[in-house]
């Protein structure tokens, strides 16, 4: 048997000498968002540390003026270094009511067809995801002595609460944090059989517009017909950001973004997602994207503009016939690589301040944001990653983006200059921040067999 063939039966055959682990991990109420729980934060960032250095890497507790990131190093003299990233922080679990079991004491349990789940908050955001990759170092370190990398391992414990104490984190600690790639453990498969690679996550900007008209409320029967209503005015420019085809108005809004290669486009369209499974489930039946664009395209490759809020005027109980002097709308641009967010802001604005009637004006309140980030589709790290899940799958890894952003990820590349891999074991149906959180086993199982050959492969 081959060295990789030894740590893969390893792995199999320690099984549940890994669950206890995971199931001690989880019995920490590490609940990052109540300060009840600081204790236990650092309980649990206390247990990784000790379970790292049992290891025989070099674990260490940070302390932050939040909760602790913990690290641990190997210095094995290999060729290249990893560093893997994820989270012990937990969300709170209320209501509690709706949990069949207590949130945690972790149980394996049988759902549908027969699929064993792990239940408990933390299985799959994050701490089961943390340790599919702590157990595969584990089963290299038992059956070589070695590592095929050296690795990194960084675990904060204040993602789900903003992360706000990472970022000065890896600007004072930059030199020792440098590898080869991140690895991101925070993220999902494409579907339980089949494995994904996240590489591209869209940017944001957002604004508050505030349009302004009369210089007071009106009486809508005495001006009604004649004065400008900005509810009118601001709904009507909001109604010309997209054509009828669903493509953006906005001059310039498309500056920069560049098209997939087909090759991903291909596979993206052999996936076959369709209306009825994406939207259906929240009662749509039809896209309003840009016309000829697949689904995967409109959620993860392409930008979009939506308002997030529309208000003015009276929303008390009953009649009030006014004539608001003055409306306000919250609006989000998600951004995809190639895109810079301030020239986003000032395209919209200039937009706003185009369609502007006479006599009113426009004000705004925010302008935040920050870049996509995307790792090129001919990476070679992504190539190794992918074939080695496609080895443990027996599928191709799908190559995938994602709507939403991880902030960390642009940290690594914005401070470390680092490229990172998102590549997670968790399922849609997995219930992240709801009651009955789960993993299914056998997304611990084969994680930890996914990283075993992704380390592997990383070393070529």
């Amino acid at each position: 048997m081959s060295d990789l063939d030894r740590v893969l039966a390893t792995v199999d055959a320690d099984l549940d000498a890994s669950l206890e682990r995971l199931f001690a991990f989880l019995r920490i109420p590490s609940i990052s968002t109540d300060r009840a729980y600081a204790d236990n934060c650092r309980q649990a960032g206390q247990w990784l540390v000790d379970d790292l250095a049992g290891l025989g890497l070099g674990a260490k507790l940070n302390d932050t003026p939040g909760h602790p990131i913990v690290t641990a190093t190997s210095s094995l003299g290999a060729a290249r270094r990893v560093l893997f990233y994820g989270h012990y922080d937990v969300q709170p679990v209320d209501p509690l009511n709706l949990w069949e079991n207590p949130p945690f004491e972790p149980k394996i349990i049988e759902g549908p067809n027969g699929v064993k789940r792990i239940v408990a908050r933390g299985s799959s955001d994050d701490k089961g995801q943390v340790m599919t990759f702590v157990e595969a170092c584990r089963a290299y370190l038992k059956v070589t002595g070695t590592l095929p990398v050296d690795v990194t391992i960084m675990v904060e414990g204040e993602e789900e609460n903003g992360s706000g104490n990472l970022p000065p984190f890896l600007e004072t600690h930059k030199n020792e944090l440098k590898a080869d790639v991140a690895l991101v453990c925070d993220t999902s498969m494409w579907d339980a059989k089949t494995p994904a690679i996240t590489v591209s996550l869209r940017g944001l900007m957002h604004d508050e517009i505030v349009v302004t008209c009369a210089n007071r409320d009106l009486h809508s029967g005495y001006y009604g017909g004649a004065a400008a209503n900005p509810l009118h005015v601001l709904s009507k420019i909001i109604a010309a950001v997209h054509g009828p085809d669903g493509h953006i108005a906005i001059p310039g809004f498309y500056d920069g973004v560049v098209e997939p290669p087909d090759a991903v486009k291909a596979q993206w369209e052999a996936l076959g997602m369709t209306a009825e499974s994406f939207l259906g489930p929240i009662g749509l039946s039809q896209p309003i994207g840009e016309t000829g664009r697949s689904l995967i395209e409109m959620t993860t490759s392409r930008p979009t503009f939506e308002v997030n809020g529309l208000w003015g005027g009276y929303i008390g109980e009953g009649a009030k016939t006014v004539i608001p002097s003055i409306a306000t709308a919250k609006i989000s641009c998600r951004l995809v690589a190639g895109q810079d967010p301030i020239h986003i802001r000032d395209a919209v604005r200039a937009f706003f301040r185009a369609h502007l009637p006479t006599d009113c004006s426009v004000e705004f309140l925010a302008g935040d944001g920050s870049p996509a980030v995307a790792v090129s589709h001919d990476n070679p790290n992504l190539a190794k990653a992918s074939a080695a899940l496609a080895d443990e799958w027996g599928k191709p890894a799908v190559v995938i983006g994602a709507g939403g952003s991880i902030p960390i990820v642009g940290h690594f590349k914005k401070t470390l200059g680092q490229d990172a891999l998102m590549i997670g074991f968790a399922l849609d149906d997995d219930r992240i921040h709801s009651p009955n959180e789960k993993y299914d086993l056998a997304s611990f199982h084969k994680g930890i067999r996914s990283w075993v050959r992704i380390l592997a492969a990383l070393a070529n």
